[in-house]
């Protein structure tokens, strides 16, 4: 599967913002709380509107490590679908199973809980999967594989979670490396900042 391989560093830069969630890139934005190139120390003019709509959907593309084809089609798909668009986007984004695997903590990043998927190290309700842009369902039972249960890399993961996961949509147990899907979040529920709407408006025109 197609990927962004570029430098992530530069991104977030880019946003202010830790998109990708690995602590290096804290301390990048430590260091250079400014944008990248020679110009991100100097004055910009106000992005127009359409900038603005245009960073929004980079950031939701970047964030999720969609390229602009997949994205593109996660978009179609929440404007059929009942409801907001915006909000079935976000709501779609978060349902696909290697951000489910990072929502769990059986990885520190979506990158890669990406690479574990396509690895085949996850069951879904008993059944080997290996489709990061699978869509889990509520009450979805994700599980480490057997074979797979002295990975140094997901249990290195799951040592940064104390206590139960503060996701209400999700449930962990720690003994069994298993997951449970329990419901749709809501927006609120969803702590990326994200003004979807503006991507909403850049696909309507």
């Amino acid at each position: 599967m197609a990927k962004y391989t570029g430098m992530r560093g530069k991104i977030v830069r880019r946003f202010g913002d830790n998109i990708f969630g690995n602590p290096k890139f804290d301390r990048i934005l430590e260091r250079k709380n400014y944008g990248p190139g020679q110009h991100g120390q100097s004055r910009r003019r106000r992005p127009s509107n359409y900038g603005l709509q245009l960073m929004e959907k980079q950031k939701m593309k970047y964030t999720y490590g969609l390229l602009e084809r997949q994205f593109r089609r996660f978009y179609k798909k929440a404007e059929k679908m009942k409801g907001e668009t915006g909000i079935n986007l976000v709501q779609l984004l978060e349902r696909r199973l290697d951000n489910v695997v990072f929502r769990l903590g059986f990885a520190t990043t979506r990158n890669s809980a990406r690479q574990l998927v396509n690895h085949k190290h996850f069951l879904v309700n008993g059944k080997p999967a290996n489709i990061p842009s699978y869509i889990v369902k509520p009450n979805d039972e994700i599980k480490v594989r057997d074979k797979s249960r002295k990975l140094t890399v997901i249990h290195d993961s799951l040592k940064r979670i104390k206590g139960d996961l503060d996701l209400p949509w999700l449930k962990l147990d720690k003994a069994t490396l298993t997951g449970t899907f329990l419901q749709i979040p809501e927006r609120d529920q969803i702590k990326e900042k994200f003004t979807e709407q503006l991507v909403v408006e850049l696909y309507s025109k």
